[in-house]
């Protein structure tokens, strides 16, 4: 990373201070000071929810390009690099890309105190603008209704992907309230697609939202379905084949479907679905690392599994992927995770797999929990676990837990400790 943008970002508040004001008054009046690049920008899907949002995007982005579109997609947090967040025409930003719009974008901040989030968003739309795409992906950063992302007046469709319990510091302490601000990316008229809600209450916010605003809904279960590995809706019956790993990802595939239906103006066959669903990718969800430098470290009867989730939805998703694995192995946790996750509501889920978990802090990460933190969460609700001051030293303590057993490690907790994993690999 260059010298600018690394001074640019120090500039810049941490996206989850507390006290964060979550409102669009700011951001606007950045914005406006911007010239309104969010009215210059391509086509838009805005997707909203709690899980799924970046492996729904995923497919969509794959789908779209093997059409041949051009694709502008915006998603956070990055895992290894900033520029991740950035994708234009299907490739990241690089370094002089993202240092001409931090210059641009830099004395508007003199005028308008704005959050990192806020920042950074504004900028992904300077850059968007500029360049010319058939479609942008717009993933919201939290919430929906106050998130920076929510300044664009009439998108091609919205998405909402299942909503649960998160970030509740800032979004309410009721799945009601939390659905409320998911539900607030639904604009007058706009198709909206919306994924499994596990709970009743956030699809009765969703649907009295549309209702009120006209927005037609696409719901899964009922104006689509999965059925054994198929979409199917009135007018599409397509087998999923996914490039993704885990029973929920369907439902994600489906979404984007439902979503692409809504979109006759571009030529999209069920060939180019079937491609994109094959091909998307989408790093640290259910990913297997073969050629990670860890994997040198592994005996052959062991595997390595890297996974982002880390709230007790993602927690839920994670153990039935590993309920089906441990019909034939063994199931080891590397496990580190950020304060204000409730941590016991996460592992609850995995501890009838779990054989044991080393904890460890996420290293140059500020809202870390402690290695002793997490070991003694996952204690708590019936696991065998031990801290360990690095992943190094954590796989080495599994390992030898594990000795000759056909093994499945899988690190786990936060989407910041797979990034500290995958930044090695790079």
């Amino acid at each position: 990373m260059s010298a600018v943008i690394e001074q640019f970002l120090k500039q810049l508040q941490h996206p989850l201070i507390a006290g964060i004001d979550l409102s669009l008054d700011r951001m606007l009046r950045l914005l406006a000071i911007l010239r309104n690049p969010q009215k210059r920008l391509p086509p838009v899907i805005h997707i909203a929810g709690t899980n799924g949002k970046g492996s729904t995007l995923a497919y969509l982005h794959a789908i779209f390009e093997a059409a041949g579109y051009r694709v502008h997609r915006y998603t956070s947090p990055h895992l290894v690099h900033f520029r991740e967040r950035i994708i234009l025409q299907g490739k990241e930003i690089d370094n002089a890309g993202i240092e001409k719009i931090f210059r641009y974008i830099s004395p508007a901040l003199q005028q308008q105190q704005v959050t990192f989030f806020e920042a950074i968003t504004a900028a992904a739309f300077v850059a968007f603008a500029e360049k010319p795409a058939d479609i942008l992906l717009l993933e919201t950063g939290l919430g929906g209704l106050l998130d920076a992302t929510n300044v664009i007046e009439k998108p091609l469709a919205t998405i909402i992907t299942p909503i649960a319990f998160d970030h509740t510091e800032f979004l309410g302490d009721t799945i009601e309230k939390i659905a409320g601000e998911k539900a607030g990316v639904i604009k007058r008229g706009v198709p909206c697609i919306i994924g499994r809600q596990e709970f009743p209450e956030a699809m009765k916010v969703l649907e009295g939202k549309a209702t009120q605003l006209f927005a037609p809904l696409l719901r899964l279960g009922q104006e689509w379905r999965i059925e054994n590995h198929r979409y199917i809706s009135p007018a599409k019956n397509i087998e999923l084949t996914l490039s993704l790993a885990g029973e929920h990802q369907y439902d994600n595939a489906g979404a984007a479907i439902a979503c692409i239906e809504q979109m006759p103006q571009f030529n999209i066959s069920d060939e180019h679905i079937v491609k994109g669903l094959a091909s998307a990718v989408w790093p640290a969800r259910l990913q297997h690392l073969t050629n990670h430098p860890y994997c040198a470290l592994l005996p052959e009867n062991m595997e390595l599994w890297l996974d982002g989730g880390h709230n007790p939805q993602g927690g839920q998703v994670l153990a039935k992927w590993l309920e089906g694995q441990a019909k034939d192995k063994k199931i080891y946790l590397i496990c580190g995770m950020i304060k204000g996750k409730d941590m016991r509501e996460f592992l609850r889920f995995l501890a009838p797999y779990a054989e044991f978990l080393c904890s460890v802090i996420i290293r140059e990460e500020a809202n870390s929990q402690s290695a002793e933190a997490v070991a003694e969460a996952a204690q708590a609700v019936g696991i065998k676990a031990q801290g360990a001051n690095s992943i190094e030293k954590a796989l080495q303590t599994v390992i030898e837990k594990a000795k000759d057993q056909t093994a499945l490690i899988c690190i786990c907790g936060s989407l910041y400790l797979a990034g500290k994993v995958l930044e090695i690999e790079k």
